[in-house]
């Protein structure tokens, strides 16, 4: 009877836990319904166990470092970074996902409706800023003012998740600016925590193979 009742405050607590958290991940806006602990470990694709679940303990966002995802398209680069979000959401950390051209694009839209200030304060408030598939163009003058101001606002106060195609050797040449491009990279790669996936298209095998219950990092990215 003991054991029954423990187990009904237990299961009573953590719904109550996750209705806390609930704003937290509507607030966040992850494309994806990803979990860490449904992570695929089995397919070749360079993805170390041990690093993913280390991260998974947050101890970088404690300490508001970055961490970067790097890897040719359909690897699962997205799914990692929404499930690593999600498990922030958890660990009661504030998240927002972009995907890079719609955050730039909100960006400019601010700037001309004169809210500029407010939406960059917005985003140094939150505590973990996740930009999705940036690249292959490169930035614009004022996408380069905009991304070195979020990077100077998170400076030791706030962590970022990268995921790109464009491997880190080529971000200069995306910023476009050798100024603006060595300020981004000395704040932010010097920082950061590196996920490096290798392989084809996660998306064309789950195309041959018969659907599962959760595709562990095949959806997107």
């Amino acid at each position: 009877m003991q054991r029954g009742k423990c187990r009904f405050a237990i299961e009573k607590q953590h719904g109550f836990r996750d209705l806390q958290l609930q704003p937290l991940r509507i607030q966040a806006r992850l494309r994806q319904s990803a979990v860490v602990e449904d992570t695929d470990f089995r397919t070749p694709r360079g993805l170390d166990r041990a690093l993913f679940h280390k991260l998974a303990g947050c101890d970088w966002i404690r300490h508001s470092q970055h961490l970067l995802i790097g890897g040719p398209t359909g690897t699962g680069k997205s799914w990692l970074a929404c499930a690593l979000g999600h498990k922030a959401c958890r660990e009661g950390f504030s998240v927002l996902y972009r995907r890079a051209p719609r955050l730039f694009g909100e960006l400019a839209t601010a700037r001309g409706e004169g809210r500029l200030p407010r939406m960059l304060a917005a985003l140094e408030r939150t505590r973990l800023l996740i930009i999705d598939d940036w690249g292959p163009e490169p930035l614009t003058a004022e996408q380069r003012r905009d991304l070195l101001e979020i990077v100077e606002d998170r400076y030791e106060k706030g962590s970022l998740l990268i995921t790109s195609q464009i491997p880190v050797a080529r971000w200069h040449e995306l910023i476009a600016d050798p100024t603006i491009g060595d300020a981004v990279l000395d704040r932010v790669v010097h920082r950061a925590h590196r996920i490096e996936l290798t392989g084809p298209s996660l998306r064309k095998r789950r195309s041959v193979d018969a659907p599962a219950k959760s595709d562990g990092g095949a959806a997107g990215g």
